[in-house]
């Protein structure tokens, strides 16, 4: 996939219909989007034109993520279109995504292939809420079968963060490692690292609602001990009978719940 980068600026508004500009470093084209049947009208044949409309699918879920009231007339957007994407297949659970940072460029794509040995980390958080008290835990499991269980506590009290630190504490684990599978029921931790952050980095880590990005800090450290590997995201669902994951939810929990070690 060739990945292509573009402004975006809205321009004018009639009532609920905004007319947005399109534009990269050579040429530009207006579309105007309909907030409310959400309906985008692409004014014009022209390179970017075709562009967008063979992967309209992307700009829709910017434009419908989005929340209404930021939309305003002088609101300016970067973001990138991953040009000819299989949306289907990122978009299935079932699948795998790979990051490859090996390279000069980040490589970004679909597999199904699960038959070779590599070294896989399963990740859980637990944030309880009544008692105001997290744990998370990552389960490394060789090559060769064999199985390590960390766990740790945690003072955050956000569950996607905490889905979040245990994803970071596998691969801080498996640091000389450059191939890893990451197995997590978080989407947020699947989705963050292979398709949000590119565009957060783009708008100099604010969001299309043109707020700052929650939790940067420890994104940007995601990102940056990834350098140099292939990481490979699978999702499963939480709370399945699935065999890892059940051991991970057990021992975030047990650190969770556990007295806190600084009382």
């Amino acid at each position: 996939m060739e990945m292509l980068v573009y402004q975006m600026e809205i321009v004018d508004r009639i009532g609920r219909i905004f007319r947005l500009k399109i534009y990269d470093e050579n040429s530009s084209v207006f579309l105007t989007y309909d907030l409310h049947t959400r309906i985008i009208g692409i004014e014009e044949s022209h390179p970017i034109s075709d562009v967008l409309k063979r992967n309209e699918y992307q700009l829709r879920k910017i434009l419908h993520n989005k929340r209404e009231d930021t939309y305003f007339v002088g609101f300016k957007l970067t973001f990138a279109i991953r040009d000819k994407k299989d949306v289907a297949a990122f978009n299935d659970r079932s699948r795998i995504i790979a990051l490859d940072k090996r390279g000069l460029k980040p490589n970004i794509y679909v597999t199904d292939r699960k038959d070779r040995p590599i070294w896989e980390a399963f990740t859980d958080g637990c944030f309880l809420d009544k008692i105001g008290q997290g744990g998370y835990a990552s389960l490394i499991k060789y090559p060769e079968g064999n199985y390590k269980i960390f766990s740790f506590q945690t003072n955050e009290k956000s569950s996607s963060l905490i889905e979040l630190l245990a994803a970071i504490k596998a691969v801080e684990l498996l640091a000389e490692v450059d191939k890893i599978r990451l197995v997590t029921d978080s989407q947020y931790v699947r989705k963050g690292l292979t398709e949000w952050i590119l565009n957060w980095k783009l708008n100099h880590w604010m969001t299309a609602n043109g707020e700052p990005v929650k939790n940067r800090e420890h994104w940007e450290h995601f990102d940056n001990i990834t350098e140099g590997k292939l990481i490979e995201f699978e999702w499963i669902k939480g709370h399945s009978e699935h065999f890892e994951n059940d051991i991970c939810d057990l021992f975030a929990r047990e650190m969770a719940e556990k007295e806190r070690e600084d009382d």
